[in-house]
């Protein structure tokens, strides 16, 4: 396609931020049938408000067909600058709530995931109080991994986020919430199940597959898992549990989430004394971040459970 000097109108309305917001879930979806679930609207629709984009913008944003859903280097960009732009939108009406001093708006959440069984549910007794004292407030949950989660508060994409504490960044605002205890983990299919699981040497252990996180850990958690045989690996929590629950691989898991299969004997922990170990979890801001009264009140209810 041609480039020209001036691809967009002077002003851009509601027209052009909703093609935005239809690319920004399409590419964060993967594509445009994950996408259909998310937007309420069908294939063809989402279809032609990216040709719609794309003919706006005079340039391919995204590879669709047989081939499969990819998005294209210009795509990239365009997707980076939408980001800022309808981050810029959020930061705008965070402002005129502060200045209306209603609670009107929206509260954006990055969570580590499987943190729902932790039995002080701090995070969800304050969302509870939130929504009580205002009940108009919109609030979206985001599941992604601590890094995205770090990344996205300092941008300005979420105001507040619940990660593990495993460095301390300088723009970043941290609250503690939870100490988290994890314990090495057997399933009821493994030949380790029906042995005495009190002692079990190193030596002993090292025979058998483990599943290991491949997010980032502290140092007493990689001191841990270097006594073990990784012959697997998981972006999340769930996925090791999955391996788990197969019988062919051991791994750490924290007790509040392993529970529901120890309560029906489906796990036990391994030397559960000796081989585990404890993940604080804080509630993280930004140190930069303009005034945003929901925010504000969150985190005045987190502070009160």
């Amino acid at each position: 396609m041609k480039k020209n000097k001036n691809i967009l109108p002077k002003q851009l309305g509601d027209a052009h931020i909703r093609l935005l917001r239809i690319y920004k879930v399409v590419i964060e979806s993967g594509g445009f049938s994950a996408a259909e679930v998310e937007l309420n609207i069908s294939r063809p629709a989402i279809s032609l408000a990216i040709s719609e984009l794309e003919s706006l913008l005079n340039m391919k944003l995204c590879h669709r067909g047989r081939s499969g859903f990819s998005i294209t280097e210009q795509g990239e960009q365009v997707y980076q600058s939408a980001l800022q732009l309808l981050g810029s939108i959020e930061n705008f009406r965070a402002e005129m709530n502060a200045i209306n001093t209603d609670l009107v708006g929206e509260l954006n959440i990055g969570i580590t995931d499987n943190l729902v069984t932790i039995e002080k549910m701090r995070i969800t007794r304050a969302l509870s109080a939130l929504k009580h004292r205002a009940p108009e407030i919109i609030i979206n949950i985001r599941m992604i991994p601590p890094n995205d989660i770090e990344s996205a508060i300092l941008n300005g994409q979420l105001h507040i986020g619940v990660v593990p504490k495993l460095r301390t960044l300088p723009g970043l605002n941290y609250l503690p919430l939870y100490k988290e205890e994890s314990l090495l983990y057997c399933s009821e299919q493994h030949p380790l199940f029906q042995q005495d699981l009190h002692q079990i040497s190193a030596k002993s252990l090292i025979k058998y597959d483990a599943v290991v996180p491949s997010y980032p850990q502290s140092v007493e958690i990689k001191q841990q898992q270097k006594t073990l045989n990784a012959t697997a690996t998981s972006t999340d929590r769930e996925g090791i549990a999955f391996l788990i629950l197969t019988g062919r691989f051991i791994g750490f898991l924290p007790t509040h989430f392993a529970q529901r299969w120890v309560a029906r004997d489906k796990l036990r922990a391994i030397e559960p004394h000796n081989r585990k170990f404890n993940t604080k979890f804080s509630a993280i801001t930004s140190k930069g971040a303009r005034s945003h009264l929901i925010l504000e009140a969150y985190l005045e209810e987190l502070a009160q459970t």
